[in-house]
């Protein structure tokens, strides 16, 4: 295991006046923090399963990534601003600052906020959930660690919990 180092995140979350939707991980991988951007590890199924869930093609780039996050009505954080873990760990999390998610509430029409894990989870209900009194509805993780989920039922669980169809239509353009 790699020896655990002080990290803070280095990214802003993604979202705008239309997010309906926030979800949160829990802290940037190695890889993603090297990429500077959320889930940057190929074999993440991050990307994969948002856009089958979407009816999207699989974003490549940052500017992909974003387009398909804001087109779809999604924000995307991190509960973890910084703290210091092993590798890419999240179970070596220790000494947490969380993230300040009020700005994200305050600036757009959050309907619902879902974990992406067990860990973003647990973490929001000790740092975030007190501050801004909202629920957290669970996802399972999209992480390679999470191999007891195939990509195929991860798409099925999170199209049933993120509800895309029940947000109100009124955006141009038949977009989410």
């Amino acid at each position: 295991m790699a020896e655990r180092a002080h990290q803070v995140h280095l990214y802003e979350p993604v979202y705008d006046g239309r997010s309906r939707i926030l979800i949160l991980g829990t802290f940037p991988s190695v890889k993603s923090r090297e990429n500077g951007f959320f889930y940057g590890h190929p074999q993440n199924r991050f990307w994969r399963v948002l856009a089958a869930v979407t009816g999207r093609e699989v974003p490549q780039t940052i500017r992909e990534k974003t387009a398909l996050l804001l087109d779809s009505r999604i924000a995307l954080w991190d509960v973890i601003a910084s703290c210091d873990i092993a590798g890419s760990s999240d179970a070596s999390i220790t000494n947490a600052v969380p993230t300040d998610i009020s700005r994200i509430l305050k600036e757009s029409p959050i309907e619902r906020i879902y974990a992406n894990g067990t860990t973003a989870e647990r973490l929001y209900g000790l740092y975030q959930k007190k501050q801004c009194g909202r629920e957290i509805i669970l996802l399972p993780s999209t992480s390679p660690a999470n191999a007891s989920w195939s990509s195929e039922r991860l798409v099925e669980r999170w199209v049933q919990l993120l509800r895309l169809e029940e947000l109100p239509a009124d955006v141009e353009q038949g977009i989410l």
